[in-house]
C-alpha cells in the first residue's frame, strides 16, 4: 500500500522531466560563479521576480537567515509577526547567528501584524534601544491557514517601511501560491519588497532549495552571509536543474493544488465528527479539528489513518491536540483525497 502524505507540501519528490534534467545538466564549481546550471536559474528568477539578482540556498530557512544578515546587523531590530516561520520555526537564527532582535508583533487570521502596531513599533534614535532596520512578512500564511497576503496590505507596508527608512523582506516559501490564489505575476507581489526568499522544494517539487532575490548589492552581500554559514556549494548544477524545471513546469499547475484543498475541504464537512470552515481554504492548506464530542486525539486519529490506510496526515500542528493541517500537492489527487475521507469515515468519531 503506498503511502498518501498530507503533511506537508516539503515531501514532494521531483518530477520524471525533473529527474531527467538533473541528470542530463551541465555543471560547473558554483563558488567560483562557473556552474553554467545555477547561473542560469539564478537569473531566471530575477527576471520573473523583477529583481536584480538571485541566490540558490539550501532551503527556506537558510535564504531567510542569509537576508537578514544581509540587511541588519549586531543589535538592530527586526519586526515580525507573532505567526511567521523566520521567528517560529527556524531555530532563532537571526538573534543566535546575527546578533539581530525580534520585535514580535500580533497577527490577525490572516497572518497580519496591525500597520499601526507595526509603525508604533518603530524605534526612536537612542542609544537605549535596538535600531529598528527591517520588517519582515510571510506569504502565505502557513501557520495561519495559507492565506495570501493582499496586494493593498503589501503597498501600506512598503510605504510604511519607505516613510521610516525601513528594508522590507518577504518569507516567500508558498509566494507562487499566493500569485496564483491572487490572479496576480508574482512580481506584483515582490515590487513591494526589498528581498525576498522562495522555496522551489514545496509545491513547485523540486527536490531541494531556495531562491533569493534583491537588488545586485544585496545578493552580493547574502552571498557572503551564505558562505559565513556554510551555504556554498560546487557542482549545485544538479539540483539548479530541477529548480529550472519548477520554474518552468510547476507554477501554474498549482490552480490543481488549491482546487483539491477546496474539494478536500468540502468533503471533510460531511463527516460527522469534524469542524472545519471551508471558506478559509484560500490556498493548497486545510486546517481542521475534531468536535468535542469526540474521545479521540487528533494524534490517535492520525495513528488510524497511518494504520489502516497508510495516510500520513498533520496533527496537533500548531493548534492544539485536536487539530489537523491537510496539504495538497503536486501528488495529490482526487483519489488521494477520497481515500482520506474514505478512511476518517471509517473511524468511529461518536
Amino acid at each position: 500500500m503506498k503511502r498518501i502524505d498530507f503533511r506537508s507540501d516539503t515531501v514532494t519528490w521531483p518530477t520524471p522531466t525533473m529527474r531527467e534534467a538533473m541528470a542530463n545538466a551541465a555543471i560547473g564549481d558554483d563558488v567560483y560563479g562557473e556552474d553554467p546550471t545555477m547561473n542560469k536559474l539564478e537569473a531566471q528568477a530575477a527576471v520573473l521576480t523583477q529583481k536584480e539578482a538571485g541566490l540558490f540556498v539550501t532551503s527556506g530557512t537558510q535564504g531567510n537567515l542569509v537576508s537578514l544578515l544581509a540587511h541588519a546587523g549586531r543589535g538592530d531590530e527586526v519586526i515580525v509577526g507573532e505567526a511567521n516561520h523566520t521567528y517560529n520555526w527556524e531555530a532563532g537564527g537571526m538573534a543566535v547567528l546575527g546578533g539581530i532582535v525580534p520585535r514580535v508583533l500580533p497577527a490577525d487570521s490572516h497572518g497580519r501584524m496591525d500597520l499601526n502596531e507595526i509603525e508604533n513599533s518603530i524605534r526612536a534614535d537612542d542609544p537605549h534601544f535596538p535600531r529598528s532596520r527591517v520588517i519582515t512578512l510571510e506569504t502565505t500564511a502557513g501557520g495561519r491557514y495559507g492565506i495570501p497576503l493582499a496586494l493593498d496590505y503589501l503597498a501600506a507596508v512598503r510605504a510604511l517601511a519607505d516613510k521610516h527608512h525601513l528594508l522590507v523582506h518577504l518569507d516567500g516559501a508558498r509566494v507562487f501560491n499566493a500569485a496564483v490564489a491572487l490572479d496576480v505575476p508574482v512580481s506584483a507581489i515582490t515590487q513591494y519588497v526589498d528581498s525576498m526568499t522562495f522555496c522551489l522544494s514545496k509545491g513547485l517539487c523540486a527536490p531541494v532549495g531556495s531562491v533569493v532575490v534583491g537588488t545586485a548589492d544585496f545578493i552580493h552581500k547574502a552571498r557572503r552571509a551564505r558562505k559565513l554559514v556554510g551555504g556554498g556549494m560546487r557542482q549545485a548544477g544538479f539540483m539548479a536543474a530541477a529548480g529550472i524545471v519548477a520554474l518552468d513546469e510547476n507554477i501554474e499547475r498549482l490552480a490543481d493544488d488549491h482546487r483539491h484543498a477546496k474539494m478536500l475541504a468540502a468533503g471533510l464537512a460531511t463527516i460527522p465528527g469534524i469542524v472545519i470552515d471551508p471558506a478559509t481554504v484560500y490556498t493548497n492548506m486545510v486546517f481542521f479539528s475534531l468536535d468535542e464530542s469526540v474521545a479521540l486525539s487528533s494524534a490517535e486519529v492520525a495513528e488510524q489513518l497511518r494504520e489502516r490506510a497508510n495516510i500520513w496526515i498533520g496533527a496537533g500542528y500548531k493548534r492544539g491536540d485536536r487539530n489537523f493541517r491537510a496539504v495538497t500537492h503536486y501528488w495529490i489527487g482526487e483519489p488521494e483525497i477520497e481515500a482520506l475521507l474514505t478512511a476518517l469515515r471509517g473511524i468511529d468519531l461518536n
